[in-house]
C-alpha cells in the first residue's frame, strides 16, 4: 500500500448479531489485540469458535491438544475450539526424510550467522511441505467449523497469526543487539535482512502473517457462498501495523517504530486484503498503533508512541473519564515525578532531528541507525525508571485504553465494509474511547 487510509468516523453498523458466528483464526494466549474484539462479538450475543495452533510433542512433531489443554483454551476462549493443529509457517516442516529450516539453521552462531548459507532449494522443498500441511489442515478445520454454522447467518472471521521467528539458540542474542542493543552493543537491522538467516525469516513471516489470510479466504469460500446465498454474509479483518498517527507539534502525524522488521509480511497482509476485496471478498487489514503486549516486548521503544494518546483523550473532547485516565497514569509515577514532564520528553523526542528522520511513509519500514537506537532505547529506560513499580507501567494501562477503543471500530468498522486497509490512529481511538465513556 503507498498510500495512507485512515479511519476518520466511528462506524455504527449493527450487522452482528445472536445467532451469527465469529471465528478467531489464530489462538488466543495472552493480553493482545484480538481480546477487544471478542468482547464485541461476545457483548453481541454472537457464537464463538476457535482453532489450535497445536503443540510440539517431545519429538517436536505437531499434535492436537490433550484434554487439560482444550478445556482451558475453551474456558479462556467463551467458546468451542476446532483441534486441528494449525501451526503457521514452515520453520519446523521438511520433505519426508529430510531437515527442517530449524535444524539447518542449528548451527549458526553469533560470530558465523552474516556468512552461513541456506540451500535455497531446500528450503522452498520445505515451505512447500509447511503449506501443504497448513492448507490441508485449513480445509478439515474449515468444514468442522461449516457445520456450526446455520444458514443466513453473518459470519466475522478474525485472522491474528502473526510471528515466525525460528527457534535458534543464536538469534535471542542477535535480536537483543539489532532491537535493544545501543552503542557497542548495536547490530544493524540491515545486516539481518542482507544474510541467509533474514530472508529466510522474512520468507517465515510472510507465510505467518500475510499468506495465512489468503489461505482462510480460500479454505472458507464454500462456508461464504453458501451464508451469502441464504441471506447472510462474511467478513474477515487482519491485525496489522505500518505506523500511526499521534499528536506531534498539536498535529496528527504519522510515525513508526523502526526498526520494525515484520513490516514487509504486514504490507503483504495488506496486499492480500486488497486482492481479495477486489474479487468482492469483504476482507479488513486494520493497521493499529503501537501497543505493548508479550511478543512486542522485544521491541524496546515500540511503547513510547502511546504517551501522546493521553494529550488525544483531551483534544478529541474528554471530559472527566479522560482527566482520570491521567490520574491514574500519575499515580504510576515516583512520587515527584510529573506526567507533564513525561510527555515533554516525548515531544522533545518526536521533534528531533534524528526520530523525526524516520517519519517518511514511502520509505516505510526503515532500516535502524546507532542514532536513532542511542535517543529511543535510552528514552525508554529512562522513561521506565520514572515509574514506582517496573512491572506496572503507564504503557501497560494506555494499550489496555487502545484495545478498548479498536474492538468497536474493527467490529463495526467490517460490519459497515469501508475498505480493505485502514488506519486506526490516535484519533479515532481516543474519540471511540471518549464515546464509550461519556460524562
Amino acid at each position: 500500500m503507498s498510500e495512507l487510509t485512515s479511519l476518520r468516523h466511528i462506524p455504527k453498523t449493527n450487522l452482528f448479531k445472536k445467532g451469527d458466528v465469529f471465528v478467531l483464526f489464530g489462538e488466543l494466549f495472552g493480553r493482545g489485540y484480538v481480546n477487544g474484539l471478542i468482547d464485541e462479538a461476545r457483548a453481541a450475543g454472537m457464537t464463538i469458535v476457535g482453532i489450535t495452533v497445536g503443540r510440539r510433542d517431545e519429538n517436536n512433531a505437531l499434535r492436537g491438544l490433550n484434554a487439560e489443554e482444550l478445556a482451558e483454551a475453551e474456558e479462556k476462549l467463551g467458546g468451542k475450539i476446532i483441534n486441528v493443529p494449525m501451526m503457521a509457517g514452515f520453520d519446523m516442516d521438511a520433505p519426508a526424510g529430510e531437515q527442517n529450516p530449524t535444524e539447518m539453521l542449528s548451527g549458526i552462531t553469533l560470530k558465523s550467522w552474516q556468512e552461513d548459507k541456506l540451500d535455497w532449494a531446500k528450503i522452498e522443498a520445505c515451505r512447500a511441505a509447511g503449506v501443504k500441511r497448513f492448507t490441508d489442515s485449513a480445509a478439515i478445520v474449515m468444514a468442522e467449523i461449516d457445520k456450526l454454522i446455520p444458514d443466513g447467518a453473518n459470519v466475522f472471521f478474525a485472522h491474528t497469526m502473526a510471528g515466525g521467528i525460528p527457534k535458534i539458540k543464536a538469534f535471542l542474542a542477535i535480536a537483543n543487539r539489532i532491537y535493544k542493543g545501543r552503542g557497542e552493543r548495536f547490530m544493524s537491522s540491515r545486516a539481518l535482512l542482507d544474510s541467509d538467516l533474514g530472508k529466510l525469516i522474512l520468507m517465515n513471516f510472510d507465510e505467518v502473517t500475510a499468506n495465512t489470510l489468503g489461505y482462510l479466504i480460500s479454505a472458507s469460500a464454500a462456508i461464504r457462498a453458501r451464508v451469502t446465498a441464504t441471506g447472510g454474509s462474511a467478513r474477515y479483518t487482519a491485525y496489522g501495523y505500518h505506523g500511526t498517527e499521534i499528536l506531534i507539534d498539536g498535529k496528527y502525524q504519522w510515525q513508526t517504530y523502526t526498526n520494525y522488521t515484520q513490516g514487509y509480511a504486514k504490507m503483504r497482509l495488506e496486499s492480500v486484503a486488497s486482492a481479495a476485496w477486489a474479487q468482492g471478498v469483504y476482507a479488513t487489514v486494520f493497521n493499529c498503533p503501537e501497543i505493548r503486549t508479550n511478543s512486542s516486548d522485544i521491541f524496546v521503544g515500540v511503547e513510547l508512541p502511546l504517551f501522546p494518546l493521553l494529550n488525544a483523550l483531551k483534544r478529541e473532547n474528554g471530559g472527566k473519564w479522560a482527566q482520570q485516565q491521567w490520574d491514574a497514569c500519575q499515580a504510576l509515577l515516583e512520587d515527584g515525578v510529573q506526567l507533564q514532564t513525561l510527555l515533554d520528553l516525548i515531544e522533545s523526542y518526536n521533534n528531533n532531528d534524528t526520530s523525526a528522520a524516520f517519519r517518511n511513509f514511502g520509505a516505510w519500514p526503515m532500516d535502524n541507525t546507532p542514532a536513532l537506537a542511542d535517543v529511543m532505547i535510552g528514552l525508554s529506560e529512562e522513561i521506565t525508571k520514572m515509574h514506582k513499580d517496573k512491572k506496572a507501567l503507564i504503557t501497560d494501562h494506555l494499550s489496555s485504553l487502545v484495545l478498548e477503543g479498536a474492538g468497536p471500530l474493527m467490529f463495526h468498522g467490517a460490519a459497515e465494509q469501508i475498505g480493505p486497509v485502514l488506519w486506526l490512529n490516535h484519533d479515532i481511538i481516543a474519540r471511540q474511547l471518549n464515546a464509550l465513556h461519556p460524562d
